[in-house]
């Protein structure tokens, strides 16, 4: 169920109440914030709003640790490849150190990057084991399709079956993806759900609704869901969480 929803006129004032609100967590943070972006569309916007003022002069960009919670496996200089929307939107844009940037590598076969990406992360985190006492990340960002996946948590998928493991390889739509599974995700303190678009409104109401067969309702957190969404994503949800 949608406990926190954000709902704004439009795409753009979504992207901006989503700016205003990561903004302010990550002052409130005083140490390294680490967060998981995502990829697709929707996000595009936030991440050009983030590089735009007040948020890219705002932000202590120093700060700011950037994995990604899923990948295509392409080239990153491939126009599919996640990692290079972000870097044109936001990384070429704003004052984040080099070395705090932390892209897939879609080298070799998609196990084999999964498995070096998972090591990546537990070098981050300094276990072997997810605590909810000590979150992975302090933000993980998330879209949703139109058939209910999120990050690379498609339908059918092995990965939505995963209690072990951090990252996995899957079989996408087009190409193979790497992607974070559930127990990485739920060691969060804090997962952004960001839709935006009238033919996103029904995974957003059966997501809602807990409808078991989309992977997005599965997600958790040890710490807080928020959904931002716009008008039209949000206009098949009951009256009472649309207030």
């Amino acid at each position: 169920m949608i406990m926190h929803a954000d709902i704004a006129p439009s795409p753009q004032a979504t992207a901006r109440r989503a700016a205003e609100w990561i903004s302010k967590r990550i002052e409130a943070t005083p140490d390294v914030f680490r967060i998981a972006l995502s990829g697709g569309e929707t996000p595009r916007l936030l991440y050009s709003t983030l590089a735009s003022a007040p948020y890219r002069d705002r932000i202590d960009w120093r700060r700011v640790d950037l994995f990604w919670g899923d990948e295509r496996f392409v080239p990153h200089s491939d126009e599919r490849s996640n990692y290079r929307m972000a870097r044109e939107e936001l990384l070429a844009r704003v004052p984040v150190l080099i070395d705090h940037v932390h892209p897939v590598i879609t080298e070799g076969d998609p196990e084999t990057a999964a498995r070096r990406y998972e090591g990546l992360l537990r070098a981050a985190y300094g276990s072997e084991c997810l605590a909810p006492s000590l979150p992975l990340f302090h933000l993980v960002l998330l879209g949703l399709g139109t058939d209910g996946h999120t990050a690379s948590l498609l339908p059918g998928s092995e990965a939505l079956d995963e209690r072990q493991r951090w990252v996995m390889g899957v079989q996408g739509h087009d190409v193979p993806r790497i992607t974070l599974t559930y127990p990485a995700i739920a060691c969060s303190s804090a997962v952004m759900f960001l839709v935006t678009g009238r033919e996103k409104a029904e995974p957003v109401a059966r997501v809602h609704a807990g409808d078991p067969d989309l992977p997005a309702t599965h997600i958790h957190s040890e710490g807080e869901i928020v959904w931002f969404l716009d008008e039209a994503a949000a206009s098949k949800l009951p009256a009472s969480v649309r207030r």
